[in-house]
């Protein structure tokens, strides 16, 4: 198998890279067609590891953890897009999910929940029953660096396969 190129990384199989992966990754992962990279854990955050690996901000995609609420029952959801786009959370995704009100997740609740590093939280290997809403724009763009569950990698997955993750719902969720 190949290896495929994006920016100034050295992409391996992810399934022979475990130590590159959070262990719910790992346990999620399965036969998606995935790559891991070692990064520095210090430039995890999109702007500074796609200035410093040469990977575009178009070929990057954020995933961002939502809790939404209604008639005090709790949704937590997954939310990606481009790191070039910004997620419609208070129209679309409170929509979709069907909450009144809806934030960010705090940082301490998605670490604890997720069993990931804040900063490297990835839609593969999150609780089964939380919704993974992927923007039509991450599906339609190929290949996407995405956190691995931990703040020392990236994975490089071809983002259609993302759309096929089970607990996934493709939707136009990026602010126009």
């Amino acid at each position: 198998m190949t290896a495929p190129v994006m920016g100034k990384l050295e992409w391996k199989p992810a399934a022979d890279v475990p130590e590159l992966l959070a262990a719910p990754v790992r346990d999620a992962l399965g036969d998606l067609p995935a790559y891991a990279a070692p990064i520095d854990a210090e430039l995890a955050d999109t702007a500074a590891f796609c200035a410093e690996y040469d990977v575009p901000m178009a070929a990057s995609a954020n995933c961002v953890i939502v809790l939404g609420k209604r008639a005090g029952e709790e949704t937590h959801a997954a939310v990606l897009v481009l790191a070039t786009d910004r997620a419609d959370v208070n129209g679309v995704v409170r929509k979709h999910l069907g909450v009144r009100k809806i934030s960010f997740t705090a940082q301490d609740d998605a670490v604890g929940r997720t069993g990931m590093e804040y900063g490297g939280i990835t839609p593969i290997g999150l609780p089964a029953d939380w919704p993974v809403l992927v923007d039509e724009a991450v599906v339609a763009a190929g290949p996407v660096v995405i956190g691995s569950g931990i703040r020392g990698s990236k994975m490089l997955i071809d983002a259609a396969a993302l759309a096929k993750l089970p607990a996934a719902t493709v939707l136009d969720l990026a602010q126009h």
